[in-house]
């Protein structure tokens, strides 16, 4: 979380910083730093860093299925705005 906190400028609802922070764990703080996704993000462009989490689905050279699912999964927590507490409780 503290480096989506250093680099992030921009607000996030509790989705956007989690799937953030899930990409970053798995990608590394140094892409993470240097990313498209991130740049779109800070410029206020939140679909266009969507997606892009799209992009970071490859291990050794290749597409991974379990990266396929794990981004998508990223980039729908991402784009879903939280659900509030009151509407859990029905």
């Amino acid at each position: 979380g503290l480096v989506v906190n250093s680099l992030v400028h921009v607000s996030l609802n509790q989705n956007q910083f989690d799937a953030l922070v899930d990409l970053t764990y798995n990608i590394g703080a140094a892409n993470f730093r240097s990313s498209t996704l991130l740049r779109l993000l800070n410029s206020g462009d939140f679909a266009g860093a969507q997606a892009q989490f799209s992009r970071w689905n490859m291990a050794g050279g290749k597409v991974m299925p379990g990266l396929v699912s794990r981004r998508h999964a990223e980039a729908e927590m991402f784009g879903n705005a939280p659900t509030s507490m009151s509407s859990l409780q029905s």
